[in-house]
C-alpha cells in the first residue's frame, strides 16, 4: 500500500491536493537529501480536506529545486484518494490519523511500515500538518511533557495543547522515536495558514538543537475530554426541528475559558442522564463523564464546569466523523531542576 521514493517526482510541484492521485497511487514516502542528517520527517494530507501543510511543502520545495536542503527530509504524503474528493477520508476508509498504533488493516501496517522505516533512518523531530474546520488559533500540539516536544511547538505559535487521547495518531507513535509535534493551521485555504507553516519549516530545516523555552510567553493546556454527539441524535445549528440545536456561531467558543453556566446547546426534551439526547463526552480512560460537565436544565446543555473548548466546528461530517470538541484546562508547567 506505501510507495517509497527516493526522489521528489518534479510534476508534484505543479499539482494541487485535489490532484495528486494522477501521479501517485496512493501514501508516498519521498526521502530527500540534504546537507544535515538524521532527516526531518514531515507528513501531509492525513486528512485529505487538510492542504495547507501539502502547499506549504510545495512552495518550500520549489525554493529548493536547484540547491540542497538544509536537513535531509522524509516526506509522508497520506490520503492521496480522500484528498481527490476533499474529504478527510472515504467513507471505506479509517481515519488516517487514527491508524498508528497497530493492527491487521491495510493502512494500520501502512502506518507500522513508514514507523519502521524512520526508526531504521533515525529522525531528527516529527511534524504532523493539520487544518481546523472551525474558528481557531494557529497553535501546536504534543503528546509529551519533554522540553524538545514543547520547544518544536513553541516555535509554531504561544498556545500549546497536551493530549494523550487517542493514542492512535501519528504524534503518539512518532513520539517514540524522536520530538514531535502536530500543528494545526487554522482552515483550510487560507494564505495566512500557509504562510505561517511554510516559515516553521524553514526554520526547522535549519534547526541544529531544540534552545530553551520561554515559558513566561507559552499557554499550555491540557485535553481532559472530548465532546461527541450521540450516534442516534440528531443535531443541527439554529434548527429547532432536531434533537440537539446548537448555536450558529458555536465555534467562537473555541480556546475562550468558558464560565460555570454557559449555554452550550438546547434540546426538544428535557432528557435525563444516559438519555440519548445526553451529549458524551470521553475521557482520557475512555470513560463517558458528560454528567461531570454538562448540566441539563430546562429544555438546555449548560456547562457544569470551567471549561475551554477546542477544535469545536459547524460541520455536521466532522462531527459524525470525529466529534464535537475537546475539553481542556490549563496546564502549569514546570521545567525539571
Amino acid at each position: 500500500m506505501l510507495t517509497v521514493l527516493d526522489a521528489f517526482p518534479a510534476k508534484l510541484l505543479e499539482l494541487e491536493a485535489t490532484e495528486l492521485y494522477q501521479v501517485l497511487d496512493g501514501p508516498t514516502l519521498i526521502h530527500l537529501k540534504g546537507q544535515q542528517e538524521p532527516p526531518l520527517f514531515i507528513s501531509v494530507l492525513l486528512h485529505g480536506n487538510e492542504n495547507t501543510g501539502w502547499l506549504a511543502v510545495q512552495t518550500v520545495l520549489r525554493q529548493y529545486r536547484d540547491r540542497s536542503l538544509p536537513r535531509s527530509v522524509s516526506l509522508l504524503i497520506g490520503n492521496v484518494a480522500a484528498a481527490r474528493d476533499r474529504k478527510r477520508h472515504l467513507d471505506e476508509q479509517p481515519d488516517y490519523n487514527r491508524i498508528w498504533s497497530g493492527g491487521g488493516s491495510p493502512e494500520q501496517q501502512m502506518a507500522q511500515q513508514v514507523i519502521a522505516l524512520m526508526r531504521s533512518r533515525g529522525v531528527f523531530a516529527s511534524i504532523d500538518i493539520h487544518n481546523n474546520t472551525g474558528f481557531n488559533p494557529h497553535y501546536g500540539c504534543v503528546t509529551r511533557l519533554d522540553r524538545r516536544f514543547l520547544y518544536l511547538a513553541q516555535l509554531f505559535a504561544p498556545i500549546v495543547v497536551y493530549f494523550t487521547s487517542p493514542k492512535s495518531v501519528q504524534a503518539s507513535a512518532f513520539a517514540d522515536l524522536c520530538p514531535s509535534v502536530t500543528l494545526e493551521c487554522g482552515q483550510p485555504g487560507q494564505v495566512a495558514g500557509t504562510d505561517h507553516v511554510m516559515s516553521y519549516l524553514e526554520t526547522c530545516l535549519r534547526l541544529q538543537n531544540f534552545g530553551e523555552l520561554s515559558l513566561d510567553r507559552l499557554h499550555i493546556f491540557h485535553t481532559v475530554a472530548i465532546v461527541k454527539v450521540p450516534k442516534d441524535a440528531s443535531f443541527s445549528f439554529g434548527s429547532e426541528n432536531t434533537d440537539i440545536c446548537f448555536d450558529p456561531h458555536l465555534d467562537r467558543l473555541n480556546f475562550r475559558e468558558l464560565a460555570i453556566g454557559t449555554k452550550f446547546a438546547r434540546t426538544k426534551s428535557n432528557p435525563e442522564p444516559g438519555d440519548r439526547l445526553w451529549l458524551e463526552a470521553w475521557d482520557l480512560e475512555d470513560r463517558n463523564v458528560a454528567n461531570r460537565f454538562f448540566n441539563f436544565q430546562n429544555g438546555e446543555i449548560r456547562t457544569k464546569v470551567p471549561v475551554m473548548p477546542s477544535m469545536l466546528t459547524l460541520r455536521t461530517d466532522i462531527i459524525r466523523q470525529d466529534c464535537l470538541c475537546y475539553f481542556m484546562e490549563r496546564f502549569a508547567y514546570q521545567e525539571p531542576v
